[in-house]
């Protein structure tokens, strides 16, 4: 990915702490969107001097049209977008209310088409991109309580698969990471650190998506790939 323009979203929270580092191990200059300034700093306190020059911050609401077009804007050109923006809540159907449905699509889902839409138009002007999202092994098997995620992750598949095969014929790919729990300080102190050695690693994921985001992957497209460590 050197000299590659990334824009990474989700690059300072726990996943991020793993996947940016990397990406910008390879040489690329990384674009990271954030909402938390703690997160920001946090994310300084483990980048080298070296690579602190090629990282830019923008905070940004990827839940709204016009923040992520302007974002896209604003950087001139989109190489390679890896999507690591999510999140997670858990309820009984019958008891879960229309305002998280809505919420877990919003957060999962729409991000993911806002900013594949429009990194995707920059990818096509210029003849170049790759495109790395993040779903979950409760897409391809949901499990009670998890209703609202894995039908939002499950979107994440259909639409990265629809960009995949929207995009034969050109040098641009799309790719989907299934990973189970990842272990990340949130997801520690919410379930407790006795399993989490079976957990993936940030690091084990992100020389995947690091992969998936090379020059080497061209002839991977419309791939959902199974990262489960022992869970």
């Amino acid at each position: 990915m050197r000299n590659k323009q990334v824009l990474l979203t989700g690059g300072t929270g726990g996943l991020g702490l793993g996947v940016t580092p990397a990406v910008l191990a390879q040489g690329a200059d990384v674009t990271v969107t954030y909402r938390n300034s703690q997160e920001v700093e946090r994310l300084k306190g483990i980048i080298s001097p070296a690579d602190f020059a090629r990282l830019h911050f923008v905070y940004t609401n990827l839940e709204t049209e016009a923040s992520v077009e302007d974002l896209v804007n604003r950087m001139g050109r989109v190489d390679v977008l890896i999507h690591l923006v999510g999140g997670f809540s858990m309820g009984k159907t019958h008891e879960y209310s229309f305002d998280d449905w809505k919420h877990e699509f919003d957060i999962n889902l729409n991000t993911t088409f806002l900013t594949c839409k429009y990194s995707l138009k920059s990818m096509l002007a210029h003849g170049y991109g790759r495109i790395v999202t993040v779903s979950s092994k409760a897409a391809v098997e949901p499990a009670g309580q998890l209703a609202a995620y894995s039908a939002a992750k499950a979107g994440v598949i259909a639409l990265t698969k629809a960009i995949a095969d929207e995009t034969k014929g050109t040098n641009i790919t799309a790719n989907v990471v299934l990973p189970t729990v990842i272990d990340t300080p949130a997801n520690r102190q919410a379930m407790g650190t006795e399993n989490a050695d079976e957990w993936v690693k940030p690091q084990s994921l992100a020389q995947l998506i690091c992969f998936l985001a090379s020059e080497a992957a061209k002839d991977i497209r419309g791939a959902a790939i199974p990262i489960y460590g022992n869970v």
